[in-house]
């Protein structure tokens, strides 16, 4: 049986200024934070012709791999999931408009991650991560607060998006959904203010039991159940059509969709918790993007699209998480979400939107870092965090980050200060918007 001196010993606690009761409000803050995939997943990936049920086991499943790579090999307190941008790509775009099959579409997931494992293990991904600027760093740390903040926002029903004229306006302040939602913004940002301990996790799941009394959700009529097969979508991904020159665009987006959306998340996530280093690198960083790449791998073998480090791990960072048992926590609540998934699925996004609103003020501090001095180095930032935002895509910001930094360094003059890995990851950006399927 593990002792208490074990487990710091395996994932030093002390070092780190954290305790177990602490990692363990981390680990359930963070599973409750994005235990909305469990249901949402499966209804976007419905849309390609995948089944919900296996759908819904496969993502339970990639979420326990993930977690638990990250926590046992990387240990890290940042959960792993199947991104949400990127099955709604290969759902909406990849089978609907493009006419591809699901099958083929994991294919593409399967060697996407194949490509992430081999670079990740001669360290390419490690090198063209430490060739983006500080400056692009802090833009990625802001960019994904507000992306979180706007996702919050609409999921409270605080701000919605607009049918005509502006495209979001004001919600229904005075519907009961939003009342609820705003009385859980209160009650979870009183308790921050007062350091109240577990605050976002005893807010979120007071303002579920407070939505099932205003009758806007309603409780699970059974807790327990059992989960169904994944055999249905179990090594489905089909290889076929990966080396058609009609598929490319398909795997040259998966790829750089799912590598900048790790990047950006992981030091995203890194600068939040202070596991930087002084010239701004996360030590040790091929451990995280080796959970992620064999993740990825994974996922297209069990039936689900690209998975990687989870930016609403930013809650459980909050709530203290600093070391890996924090995502076994969460790799946890994900097993015995196989058969209480019913009551995660309850947990309605009134309870959990205001935790993203929450946590994307906390993550806005990094801006005062940029140099607004430095045009190279403003317009580029700026340029992340507004497309991050206002694309709804993490990955167009970030990819364009890394295409107008060396220009910008370029037209000056200063194109010393521009790393080889930068030039790399421009090339491979400008390829992403050429290639893109828009339809």
């Amino acid at each position: 049986m593990l002792t208490l001196h074990a487990l710091d010993r395996f994932f030093r606690f002390r070092e780190h200024g954290t305790t177990v009761g602490r990692e363990v409000v981390a680990g359930l803050t963070t599973f409750v934070t994005m235990s909305y995939i469990i249901v949402v997943n499966p209804a976007i990936l419905k849309v390609a012709g995948i089944p919900a049920e296996p759908s819904l086991v496969a993502t339970i499943l990639v979420c326990m791999f993930g977690c638990i790579l990250m926590g046992l090999y990387a240990n890290r307190p940042f959960a792993i999931g199947p991104y949400m941008g990127e099955n709604a790509f290969i759902a909406f775009t990849v089978v609907e408009v493009l006419h591809y099959r699901w099958q083929q579409a994991l294919g593409a997931v399967f060697v996407a991650g194949l490509l992430f494992i081999l670079l990740t293990l001669l360290k390419l991904r490690g090198w063209l991560v430490e060739a983006v600027p500080q400056g692009l760093r802090y833009s990625f740390a802001v960019g994904i607060g507000l992306f979180l903040t706007f996702i919050g926002l609409n999921q409270t029903g605080i701000v919605m998006l607009g049918v005509q004229g502006a495209p979001v306006r004001t919600g229904e302040l005075m519907s009961a959904p939003v009342l609820v939602a705003i009385a859980g913004f209160l009650l979870m940002a009183v308790l921050v203010i007062r350091r109240f301990p577990g605050a976002i996790l005893v807010s979120i799941i007071a303002t579920t039991f407070l939505a099932y009394a205003a009758k806007i959700a309603q409780p699970p009529a059974h807790w327990v159940s059992m989960p169904p097969s994944v055999m249905p979508i179990l090594g489905q991904f089909d290889l076929r059509g990966i080396a058609s020159w009609g598929f490319f665009p398909v795997v040259l987006t998966i790829f750089i969709m799912a590598f900048v959306d790790t990047m950006g998340t992981l030091i995203g996530l890194s600068a939040r918790a202070g596991f930087l280093d002084e010239k701004g690198n996360l030590p040790q960083i091929e451990r995280p993007m080796l959970a992620d790449a064999l993740s990825t791998t994974f996922a297209a073998v069990v039936g689900t699209t690209t998975s990687g480090a989870y930016v609403e791990s930013a809650t459980g960072v909050e709530a203290g998480g600093r070391t890996g048992f924090t995502s076994i926590v969460t790799a946890a609540c994900f097993g015995l979400a196989l058969f209480f998934s019913p009551f995660a699925a309850a947990i309605p996004k009134q309870a959990y939107g205001p935790a993203l609103i929450i946590v994307g003020s906390f993550m806005l501090a990094p801006v005062a870092k940029i140099n607004f001095n430095d045009m190279t180095e403003l317009l580029p930032g700026f340029v992340v965090i507004a497309l991050m935002i206002f694309t709804y895509n993490i990955g167009v910001g970030i990819t364009a980050g890394f295409v107008l930094y060396p220009f910008f360094k370029l037209i000056t003059g200063r194109q010393r200060e521009v790393k080889a890995g930068l030039w790399v990851l421009a090339a491979l950006s400008l390829m992403f918007f050429i290639f893109y399927p828009y339809t």
